[in-house]
């Protein structure tokens, strides 16, 4: 499931199913103060990093219907889209 970066959120999100839910805004919880968390193009610890959380990200949705059956969130943070583990997210 590679992602094109240039296409819209929107269009990106169309047919995804639970990872396009209404956004939610979490925190990172879990990581040591001043760690950040990968956003990744594909949710799979593998996959290449396209930003990181440092704070706080809008949540579209969480699977764990993963090659590994860990669960990954749809994430956004400015302009960035892709997958973070939820193992290090919160609701707000």
């Amino acid at each position: 499931m590679r992602l094109a970066r240039s296409i819209p959120f929107l269009i990106v999100c169309f047919g995804v199913g639970p990872a396009c839910a209404e956004p939610e805004t979490y925190r990172l919880s879990g990581l040591p103060p001043g760690e950040t968390l990968s956003i990744r193009v594909e949710p799979d610890a593998g996959a290449e990093v396209v930003g990181e959380i440092r704070g706080r990200a809008l949540v579209f949705g969480c699977t764990n219907d993963t090659p590994s059956r860990t669960t990954w969130c749809r994430v956004k943070v400015g302009p960035i889209v892709g997958w973070a583990r939820r193992r290090y997210l919160a609701p707000e």
